[in-house]
């Protein structure tokens, strides 16, 4: 089955990634995956699905196993010092990788734009962290951006819709990665949900301290996934998808949630 044409997004102005960067990169260096706290505690497939999709493409995977959450829960509920404790680990643990990637748009926003502006300008701790930013990608900006691959062999008998999230789509200019990684899937069939850019009402913390205006948010996002008709939602972010599959479980839904990395696993 084909898939919809790519819809044009104009969000490219949010990414960080630079050329000259590109150019230089080594493709065939190992990759070290950081993996998010959600997927490593509640969602290990999706690690999984990781370790399995780098397998395919032929590409060497590293996991530091004394990693630990990159600290973005402290630092969007105001607790600087807690997430500047958090950022040190991180920055020792990863830094002497040569390629970073998560499967978590949030986490690789925070580490690219939160931590310089937790240290004082000009301190080795500030310089370190800078010294990451060039090498830490999403898993499928890593994919298009930098390996230039578009098609990774997967397949999937069924129509799905993609929901982008918000820092992935707004902090790191990343919409058209997915959606081409998905159109290449073998029988696939992508449909565009009205509103794809919106939030789904997660926001992390937001949900706790604002759960009627993140359950509003949520019953829009729901309404236009369900509209769609499809098998099941993809997403960049197992908290977006967690959020969503909350709700579609409470409607008793049949439409399923799939982190875009089992999707690319298949």
């Amino acid at each position: 089955m084909k898939s919809a044409p790519l819809p044009h997004h104009s969000y490219n102005m949010g990414s960080i990634i630079i050329k000259e960067e590109l150019a230089v990169m080594d493709k065939n260096k190992p990759v070290t995956l950081f993996i998010q706290c959600l997927v490593d505690s509640l969602y290990p497939e999706v690690g999984q699905a990781m370790v399995h999709l780098f397998e395919k493409l032929n590409i060497q995977v590293d996991i530091p196993l004394e990693q630990t959450c990159c600290g973005q829960p402290a630092f969007n509920s105001g607790y600087r010092r807690e997430a500047k404790k958090a950022a040190k680990r991180f920055i020792e643990v990863f830094e002497s990788a040569d390629i970073i990637v998560c499967p978590s748009g949030s986490c690789v926003d925070m580490v690219k734009h939160q931590y310089p502006g937790l240290f004082k300008d000009g301190s080795l701790w500030q310089k370190r962290a800078k010294s990451i930013n060039a090498k830490i990608f999403e898993l499928t900006q890593y994919i298009v951006d930098v390996l230039g691959v578009e098609d990774v062999g997967a397949s999937f008998n069924g129509r799905v819709t993609y929901h982008d999230s918000c820092h992935l789509l707004r902090n790191l200019g990343v919409a058209d990665q997915p959606r081409k990684l998905i159109a290449n899937v073998r029988d696939i069939h992508l449909v565009e949900m009205k509103d794809a850019e919106k939030c789904c009402g997660f926001g992390g913390t937001f949900s706790v301290k604002y759960p009627d205006i993140s359950s509003a948010i949520l019953e829009e996002k729901v309404d236009n996934i369900i509209a769609t008709g499809t098998d099941a939602v993809v997403g960049c972010d197992i908290s977006c998808l967690m959020n969503i599959q909350g709700m579609l479980s409470r409607r008793n839904s049949p439409i399923k949630t799939l982190h875009i990395a089992q999707l690319l696993a298949g």
